[in-house]
Order: C-alpha cells, then structure tokens, then sequence
C-alpha cells in the first residue's frame, strides 16, 4: 500500500507496464500485482499515438476473461469493449446509442468492437451476433 504521500504521485510507469502486459494473459501475476498496488486497477497506458489501454482492455482485446472479472470486482471501470468480450449485451447495446459510428470503434492497439465480441468465445456469441446483424443494416 502506498503511504498518504506517494497517493499524490503517479504509479511508477514501469509497474503500470509490466502490469498491462500481465493483463494481457497472466492471472496469477495480475493478482499479485493489484495486491502490491491496488491503484493498478485504474492505471492507463499510453503507448502512442491514439493508442490507451488498462488492464480490463488488455484482458478484452485477449479473451481473458478470468482477469477481466478480477478486475472488474477490484473496480475497474467496465466499457464497450470488456462488455462486448464478456457477452453482456444489454450494456453493449445501451452505449451503442452513444455510438453511432460504433464499427469505426477501436479499442486498445486499434483493435475493434467487432473483434472484442469474437474472443470472448461462446459467451459472447450473442454480442458478436448482434452487432453483426445491426453492421448488415448500416452497410
């Protein structure tokens, strides 16, 4: 746990890396992880350009869905795209109106809404199905 000073200093940008690359497929080191600096949960990742990613997008863009639930219980903060991976589609559906462009969407390393839905596997079968049937209609 950090002391009442180093609250007011940013994560160390090196933890926050070696987090996100746990996140992107090492549970056991995300826990471990989050244990040392519960703040991690929140931590954000610029690797250029337009490119941000937390630990919920690396484990959605993954198909990890184990690490996106921790975190999700730990307080990270759900968006379309761990929604889309996770099968929840009434909150797939509901941002969408915030999104009418949503196939332009992209989420970490510029990866798309669309891809989110197919890692996620039969769980998220529903979602993929859906934004497929409503990309038909815009097309």
């Amino acid at each position: 746990m950090r002391t009442e000073a180093e609250l007011k200093q940013p994560i160390d940008q090196a933890l926050v890396r070696e987090y996100l690359i746990a996140a992107h497929g090492n549970f056991e080191e995300v826990q471990r992880l989050i244990e040392q600096e519960p703040d991690l949960v929140h931590a954000l990742m610029h690797w250029g350009g337009d490119d941000w990613e937390s630990g919920l997008g690396a484990a959605a863009h993954t198909g990890n869905r184990d690490i996106a639930e921790y975190l999700l219980e730990k307080g990270a903060c759900m968006d379309i795209f761990a929604a889309a991976m996770l099968g929840e589609l009434e909150i797939v559906k509901a941002l969408l109106k915030w999104y009418p462009n949503w196939d332009e969407l992209k989420g970490p390393h510029g990866i798309p809404l669309l891809r989110h839905a197919a890692v996620g596997g039969a769980q998220s079968a529903p979602v993929l199905k859906y934004l497929e049937s409503i990309k038909l209609e815009v097309v």
